[in-house]
């Protein structure tokens, strides 16, 4: 007997009722949500294709003609600095026959389709076409590359397809004075690790909000200095499209226990000074913001069982200036590397098992309010 079956009225609200429920008495989503086609398609539709999307710092394409291409949910983009300092984003896509017209990352003056020579400043305006002279009521001014939505917020890049979503910072709300303290204009990527992870993105996101899974997943590094007990983690109140939490701790927590790193950020104040504040700005966006670094994971949809994780890690400038910065930063690498992959191995395992036909749902630990939250935001969304 088939238990994890993949109904035929999939979106109907009846199905996530149990959902719905206070935390003490709701259930987890069924576990279709984490493999279905059908259920993944309406995300990229509702979600994905809707809100604002992080991809990284602007720092990655610091000089003008600087430039980075990626595929985020189905859509082929190219991000690129123009020569007025702008960053800009495009539909990666030729507007002659619709080829890519550039791959990778690196700099150049503009971008050259490899089909046909059709050539496109790096404001997107057409530059060239060959052998378009002949053809009848065609205006160069018209045919520029698609622009995508995009809009920055402390060094941090964010993309929309929708041209009648709210402006960036009115879908983060409260979230900017929030982390205001960290400075992230002044912080600097130092470091990008990509990883290929087969699960569902709502799998990895809701690993990065609960710290049920510290004491077992983690239970020889951040539970060492943070465990779930002894941090705390109190949810704070928000307003806006994400989610945080706090906790209380020894040393930063971008560090295994005992091992040296850097001075406490000098804004930061009371409390801050001896914690982490970690939010999750919906759908895909954690961010863990500590008494001496910040870090990112930047998490990419592949389809319902495959995603991407981007870890970046954010120093403040004059750290960079140290002497001793290379070799200290050793210590942050290590544990970001190690914990990371365990939190990988975690979500993979998950997966594996929401795949079984005799997979139900599940019941929800008080430690776990925010997964609940994600959850719930989710099906807002999509159904």
């Amino acid at each position: 007997m088939i238990l994890n079956k993949e109904p035929q009225d999939l979106f109907d609200p009846a199905l996530y009722a149990n959902v719905r429920k206070p935390l003490a008495e709701a259930e987890t989503l069924p576990p279709w949500c984490y493999t279905s086609e059908r259920f993944y398609k309406r995300e990229v539709e509702r979600i994905f294709l809707k809100v604002w999307n992080f991809l990284g710092r602007a720092d990655r394409i610091p000089n003008p003609g600087d430039y980075f291409t990626l595929t985020f949910a189905g859509v082929p983009l190219i991000i690129a600095r123009g020569d007025d300092g702008k960053v800009r984003a495009f539909a990666n896509s030729c507007r002659h026959r619709g080829a890519l017209i550039a791959m990778g990352e690196g700099r150049c003056r503009a971008f050259k389709c490899p089909y046909h020579s059709w050539a496109y400043a790096l404001d997107g305006s057409l530059l060239s076409a060959p052998s378009m002279e002949k053809t009848a009521n065609f205006d160069m001014a018209e045919y520029g590359l698609t622009p995508v939505r995009l809009e920055s917020w402390g060094g941090f890049i964010f993309i929309n397809f929708d041209k009648d979503a709210p402006d960036l910072l009115t879908y983060l709300g409260d979230f900017p004075q929030r982390v205001t303290p960290y400075n992230f204009d002044d912080m600097v990527c130092v470091r990008r690790t990509e990883y290929t992870i087969d699960c569902n993105w709502k799998i990895y996101v809701e690993n990065a909000k609960e710290a049920y899974h510290i004491g077992t997943v983690h239970r020889n590094t951040i539970n060492r200095y943070a465990s779930a007990k002894s941090a705390g983690y109190r949810v704070q109140d928000t307003a806006g499209n994400y989610c945080s939490t706090f906790s209380m701790h020894e040393g930063s927590m971008a560090l295994l226990k005992g091992d040296a790193g850097f001075p406490v950020i000098s804004t930061l104040m009371g409390d801050l000074r001896g914690g982490t504040t970690a939010p999750l700005i919906y759908p895909s966006t954690y961010l863990a913001c500590t008494i001496d670094c910040a870090w990112y994971l930047e998490i990419h949809p592949l389809g319902p069982k495959r995603m991407k994780l981007i870890h970046g890690a954010l120093f403040p400038k004059n750290n960079l200036a140290r002497k001793d910065f290379e070799e200290s930063v050793r210590n942050y690498y290590r544990r970001w590397d190690i914990t990371t992959e365990e939190d990988n191995v975690a979500c993979g395992l998950q997966q594996r098992g929401l795949d079984s036909p005799f997979a139900l749902p599940g019941r929800f630990s008080h430690r776990e309010p925010l997964v609940r939250d994600i959850d719930n935001w989710v099906l807002d969304q999509v159904l």
